[in-house]
């Protein structure tokens, strides 16, 4: 309970403090774009890159890996067969495919990790899982679509490789999976770098808000309401019935792996809508309402299997 509550704290006054921002016009009419592109092509990268170098890559072979990509990918593919349906486009379809399945599993999985199930490490599969596959991924499905870049096939193949985000996730992978040792001169500038993304996401999101209409009114209403009930019920849902089901898991396994597939869609969906100008309020949007949403979730959960 107090790990739940402490670290929404954490979040909510960082939000808060963009929003008064946003209100005073503190940093102008382009404050929110310009932390908007520092956290995504250098600060997200830094980060990336020095979090998942100092990574135990073993963790991706672990039961809990499988049941947060499997848990992922079918709500995720939910989301994309009634964005395919109802023609929603490729890009606000992809944005709010992330919406559905893409856990905040940094600013605030690493705290509940901690204070709700004891131990950081716990957050590591998901967190490894959606920066090494599904971020690469979804940004090169954004690129590549109508609001993309067009080009010759090598173009398209190499997008992923001009990328900042999918660039500081691979290098980093790369470094840890060959166990080079990057000297202190060149890991700490970086270091630092990288602790200016979580809070310039956050106040942006928080600027954001400023002006904005009641989640859920808007012309994205429908999509914002799927993503949402997607993202905090039916996610949570699949990962329990796969652990407990066809994995056999239970106790402390299981109850790591139904939180960390309850925590809310992560702030940097909105990033990356902001980058490619789709799905922003989709995405502002399901972010605010989802993590409303799983304070209630997660106390459930963990009063359930805790």
């Amino acid at each position: 309970m107090q790990g739940v509550l402490s670290g929404f704290a954490v979040i909510a006054v960082v939000i808060g403090v963009g929003y008064v921002i946003g209100r005073r016009g503190s940093l102008g009419d382009q404050g929110r774009e310009v932390l908007t592109r520092l956290a995504f092509h250098v600060a997200s990268p830094a980060l990336l890159f020095t979090t998942l170098a100092r990574a135990d890559l073993s963790v991706i072979f672990s039961s809990r890996l499988l049941v947060t990509a499997l848990s992922t990918a079918a709500t995720a593919c939910v989301f994309v067969a009634f964005g395919a349906v109802r023609r929603w486009g490729v890009g606000r379809t992809t944005i709010g495919a992330l919406c559905s399945s893409y856990v905040n599993s940094g600013n605030l999985g690493i705290p509940i990790a901690v204070y709700v199930l004891g131990d950081a490490s716990l957050v590591a599969p998901v967190l490894l899982f959606q920066q090494i596959m599904v971020t690469p991924i979804a940004l090169t499905v954004l690129d590549l679509s109508g609001t993309g870049e067009k080009g010759s096939l090598w173009q398209r193949l190499l997008t992923p490789l001009r990328n900042p985000i999918a660039v500081g996730s691979l290098s980093g992978v790369l470094v840890s999976a060959t166990g080079l040792r990057v000297p202190g001169a060149v890991m700490d500038p970086i270091a630092l770098i990288g602790n200016m993304s979580v809070p310039a996401v956050l106040l942006a999101y928080g600027i954001s808000l400023r002006g904005s209409a009641a989640p859920g009114r808007g012309r994205d209403r429908h999509l914002v309401l799927l993503a949402v009930a997607l993202k905090s019920v039916g996610q949570p849902l699949v990962a329990w019935a796969l652990a407990a089901g066809v994995f056999g898991l239970s106790g402390a396994p299981l109850l790591a792996v139904v939180v960390t597939s309850a925590l809310p869609a992560a702030q940097n969906l909105f990033t990356y809508a902001s980058r490619y100008r789709v799905g922003e309020s989709l995405a502002r949007e399901s972010i605010l309402l989802s993590t409303i949403l799983s304070v209630p979730v997660l106390v459930a959960v963990a009063a359930l299997l805790g």
